[in-house]
């Protein structure tokens, strides 16, 4: 259990909720931790921002950007 905990979707601020209610539509819930980021809106934004980056890049081969996720999604215990 994370000893900070992350906010309720309906608390986080606009451009933040509605990106924590697309995963929820997407996965279900939002995705850790990310309503823990959402309590600062600023935060939230800039690591979303370099997710995003790496993604749209073309630096980091889909394949492996995949496989990490999964390698990651692993070792939090989280059935990806």
């Amino acid at each position: 259990m994370a000893r900070i905990q992350g906010i309720p979707v309906a608390q986080a601020e606009d451009r933040v909720r509605k990106d924590l209610e697309a995963q929820e539509k997407r996965w279900g819930a939002p995705l850790f931790p990310y309503p823990i980021y959402a309590r600062n809106p600023a935060l939230y934004v800039a690591v979303r921002g370099m997710w995003k980056a790496l993604g749209s890049s073309g630096k980091v081969d889909a394949a492996l950007l995949a496989l990490s996720n999964r390698r990651v999604a692993s070792h939090n215990g989280c059935v990806f």
